[in-house]
């Protein structure tokens, strides 16, 4: 493969999964100090009922990265689109991620939000190596659901759902 064919199948690529509606989520963790670190992330899917495990991706070069490599415990937040804000600091490369007071700390120490629609309580499952990401496999120990529509992220752009009036089955 030459490089201008290396370079037209990278940008295809990113065409083709920007082109993939998913849900955005926000990851939390706590480091050994006590010091809270997180990210957006919407390459996040579930994984298997039994054990309830979910997935979810870490660029490797996210100043993150260490606290998400040594920490056990964390927290996943589907958020709304009242979140925008949130998503877009966390989303940002060298952003002060916790300069509100959106997060409380849980009993574990990992801050959560607490108007998320979604929120899970997890724990290292597994770590594997994806290329220029992290594999963080979360064993889920705890879920809150609130009655709230999620963001997307779709085409490199954040976004409501939009309302579903014609029904689950509706083409």
């Amino acid at each position: 493969m030459t490089e201008s064919t290396h370079c037209d199948l990278s940008a295809l690529f990113r065409d083709a999964m920007a082109a993939f509606p998913s849900g955005v989520t926000i990851m939390t963790t706590a480091d050994r100090s006590g010091r809270p670190w997180g990210f957006t992330a919407s390459s996040f899917c579930s994984l298997s009922l039994d054990p309830p495990l979910v997935l979810v991706c870490l660029a490797k070069t996210a100043r993150c990265h260490p606290a998400f490599r040594q920490s056990d415990d964390w927290t996943i937040q589907i958020v709304a689109p009242r979140h925008l804000a949130l998503v877009t600091r966390f989303a940002t490369s060298g952003a002060d991620k916790f300069t509100g007071n959106e997060f409380v700390p849980d009993e574990r120490g990992v801050p959560v939000l607490p108007d998320a629609p979604v929120t899970l309580a997890c724990s290292a499952h597994a770590r594997h190596d994806g290329g220029d990401h992290s594999i963080l496999v979360a064993r889920v120990h705890d879920v809150t659901l609130l009655d709230d529509q999620p963001l997307l992220y779709f085409r490199r752009a954040f976004q409501p759902l939009a309302e579903l009036s014609a029904g689950p089955h509706a083409p």
